[in-house]
């Protein structure tokens, strides 16, 4: 069993591919480090997506997080990079990236990006009565 950090995500198929569902993944124990200060930055990272043909692993997902927490990164720039990252793993048909971090000198950041397939029609949401 594999304990080191990875930049490498594993994916496998869609069970699904012809039914839009949606994929929610938190991961509550992110870190990385301020680019200026060296001091760590913590952050819970919350992933919704609607997959196309590939998942992404989560064991291997665990694994590329880890690989953040030596690594100086702006709150912007590290959320983007890891859409970025998802995206060209799985290419899904819609994924929003959400990155609410912990206080940083009395400031609390969120960072949401999101991707959306071109050729993707989200469907009409229901309302019950």
């Amino acid at each position: 069993m594999s304990t080191k950090s990875t930049k490498e995500l594993e994916t496998f198929d869609n069970p699904m591919p012809e039914r839009d569902y949606t994929i929610r993944i938190d991961v509550p124990e992110f870190t990385c480090l301020c680019p200026k200060t060296g001091q760590p930055d913590f952050a819970t990272f919350k992933i919704e997506y609607v997959a196309d043909k590939q998942c992404v692993e989560l064991k291997a997902l665990k694994m590329y997080m880890w690989s953040f927490r030596e690594k100086g990164a702006f709150h912007e720039k590290v959320t983007n990079d890891i859409l970025s990252d998802l995206v060209a793993a799985t290419q899904p048909r819609f994924m929003r990236l959400t990155g609410v971090f912990n206080v940083r000198g009395g400031i609390y950041t969120t960072v949401v990006a999101e991707h959306r397939s071109p050729d993707w029609i989200p469907p009409t949401p229901v309302t019950l009565p």
